[in-house]
């Protein structure tokens, strides 16, 4: 590593006379094994709402002030209390955060982040997200999948994930189901390393890792921190936010930078960060652990001042609306002040001029694989994960089942009378209304992976289509299909419907289509909430309205001119219609005078009604040749609209942390 910047920096300063002559390439040989990272004047503002509903204004607050450092290969730990903002750096140094509002200049090498620096480190995050009804080798075999480049053969892929799954030493639970909030598998420090995992597939020069420890206990944490010091032997340059490591991991780091209120209080190595505080006048006890002591100092509970260097009362910082500086501001004041601060920000303002001309991107992520490799990919994790989840599909499977024999029962054999129509009206209305608030369930299927996805299409592992549409034709279709031929299958002929094959699948496709229209308009709710209360609110309003219009409630005849429009957005009207009109047409509820002569109807009152097509026309149905196709047309365009719909709400969906 030293050799290879020492090659850049001699490249540089040759040419660094002849800025207009000389083209910069970005490429992957500018993050090498070992790569240095470095920052100079990193400030960070965002802006939040206060108040209360009718009252609230927009104002912005300061996360980070004026941060600059240099992290080389080995374990860089980013400290302070919570609400520092060692997070809030953590993912600006991995380009995780929205640019707007951020200022300052990030170097990889000396050189600007590459466009696909996303890609090109490994980002672990605080919580663990790995898929949780898949083997460990499954979800590494997916990473190597997608994020390992279509020139490598299967075998060689195969190879990495056997490589890391030996460096992690997870080779005694690579065939166990990671686990779920319902199931149980590995343990939590197991898990961690497949997090870990899952980035080292593609062999990333840098490894961020947000509270690695948040979560286990302090042998486990001890053992996590251990593997990622090993790594960083190797050569990785890894930097992760830490909250308040025991001492055991606190002496394997190679650099510290210490924050508070958003500011830098110290930055260097970690094995001088006790004798920096000595110099002003904080003294560590024999047996005090060095970050609860450093935690002290900034929360201002530290009784270790010998010297008296530092005092709040006579700082020469300006007081702020009549209040005294905080702890955080002297520090921070202090630590600029220091001839170690002023020789590094000068060397990185250097670093900083000469690369003012070279800009890069934020948001271009390139993609290892092609869309149809990717969608194979996701399409069968998908489908994996439908399978390990049987409260998701066994279980509806199941309770469909055995509702629809119910229903069967209930509603058996129904006759060519008055009472026939009754029923027959009603089976019809159960199905589809069932079919709609069945589809309910799929407002999870967004929210449940919200943040797999999220972490996922940052890192570049695929497109947002390709994992759109994975879940569309893995999740939403099977789920949505089976219910619709069960319901037909144990109903038909138990209730007597009309016994041909025609009425027989026209039925079955309505019942399908049906159950696609209302789960695209709960997708088209759901995508980018992450509250499913919320969309599940919003969607049973919908189907509330989409009923009342359905024509059974309430005559379609009857209602309003000015409320009548609304008929043309119930998906359930659609399907009731269709669904009846494949029903009566053809039917005779009346008993004729003389056998076997097909004469008028016996009428014994103007409310008897003789046939399907009186009853369809009763209730305004369109009994021509198109009346089925006409609605199913309407089906088929409402479930594309929302699945349009829900497609562009995830692409516009915020993708920054």
């Amino acid at each position: 590593m030293k050799r290879f910047t020492q090659i850049l920096n001699e490249d540089h300063a040759k040419h660094a006379d002849e800025p207009k002559k000389r083209t910069v390439t970005v490429s992957e040989n500018m993050v090498a094994p070992g790569s240095t990272v470095t920052f100079y004047n990193i400030s960070y503002k965002i802006k939040v709402k206060t108040g209360y509903y009718g009252f609230r204004k927009t104002v912005g607050k300061v996360i980070l002030t004026d941060i600059s450092g240099v992290m080389k290969p080995g374990l860089n730990a980013i400290l302070g209390p919570t609400g520092s903002g060692k997070s809030s750096l953590l993912d600006i140094l991995a380009t995780r955060k929205d640019p707007h509002g951020l200022t300052g200049e990030i170097l990889i090498n000396g050189f600007p982040q590459p466009p696909q620096f996303k890609c090109m480190s490994g980002y672990v995050v605080q919580d663990d997200i790995v898929m949780g009804t898949l083997t460990v080798r499954e979800n590494l075999e997916f990473s190597a999948a997608l994020r390992l480049p279509s020139s490598m053969s299967s075998e060689e892929k195969k190879g990495r994930v056997d490589q890391v799954i030996v460096e992690l030493d997870l080779t005694k639970v690579e065939n166990a189901k990671v686990g779920t909030q319902l199931t149980r598998g590995i343990s939590g420090g197991e898990k961690k390393r497949v997090c870990i995992g899952l980035e080292l597939i593609t062999h990333p020069p840098i490894l961020f890792l947000d509270e690695p420890t948040t979560g286990l206990d302090s042998s486990t944490a001890n053992s996590v921190m251990e593997l990622l010091k090993r790594m960083s032997v190797s050569g990785k340059t890894i930097i992760f936010s830490i909250h308040q490591p025991r001492y055991s991991i606190f002496k394997l780091f190679d650099s510290l930078t210490l924050l508070a209120a958003g500011k830098l209080v110290y930055h260097g190595l970690a094995d001088k960060a006790l004798s920096y505080f000595l110099s002003l006048g904080f003294d560590c006890e024999a047996h005090n652990n060095p970050a609860d002591f450093f935690m002290d100092i900034i929360n201002g509970d530290s009784t270790g001042s010998s010297s008296g260097k530092i005092d709040i009362r006579s700082s020469d910082l300006e007081e702020t609306e009549g209040e005294a500086p905080s702890i955080a501001e002297i520090l921070a004041k202090q630590y600029s002040q220091s001839a170690e601060c002023i020789k590094m920000k000068e060397k990185l303002k250097q670093l900083s001029l000469e690369n003012k001309n070279r800009k890069t991107s934020f948001n271009l992520i390139p993609y290892s694989t092609s869309f149809f490799h990717q969608l194979k990919w996701v399409s069968r994790r998908t489908f994996k994960n439908l399978i390990g989840n049987p409260q998701n599909s066994i279980a509806q499977i199941c309770i469909t089942t055995v509702l629809g024999i119910a229903i069967g029962i209930l509603f058996a054999n129904v006759e060519n009378d008055v009472t026939g129509i009754q029923n027959r009206v009603g089976v019809l209305f159960f199905l589809t209304t069932n079919q709609c608030l069945n589809s309910v369930t799929t407002v999870e299927l967004f929210i449940t992976e919200k943040r797999i996805f999220m972490h996922e299409y940052i890192s570049g592992y695929y497109r947002v289509s390709a994992y759109f549409f994975s879940k569309i034709l893995a999740d939403m279709i099977p789920m949505r299909t089976l219910p619709g031929i069960i319901f037909t299958c144990i109903n038909y002929f138990i209730i007597g419907f009309k016994p041909t094959a025609e009425a027989f699948f026209i039925m079955m496709i309505t019942l399908i289509l049906i159950a696609y229209a209302a789960s695209s308009l709960s997708l088209a709710i759901a995508t980018g909430q992450s509250v499913s209360s919320v969309a599940n609110l919003l969607i049973n309003i919908c189907f509330v309205f989409m009923i009342l219009f359905s024509g059974l409630l309430v005559n379609i005849t009857t209602i309003s001119p000015w409320l009548l429009w609304l008929q043309y957005f119930s998906i359930t009207r659609y399907g009731l219609n269709a669904l009846q009109i494949n029903e009566f047409t053809g039917l005779k509820f009346c008993k004729n005078t003389t056998a076997g002569l097909n004469v008028t109807c016996i009428t014994p009152s103007p409310f008897t009604i003789c046939t399907g097509e009186e009853y369809l026309k009763i209730q305004g149905i369109d009994i021509t040749r198109w009346g089925v196709c006409q609605n199913y047309v309407a089906l088929v365009c409402m479930t594309v609209i929302f699945l349009a719909i829900a497609y562009t709400k995830l692409r516009l969906l915020k993708k920054y942390t």
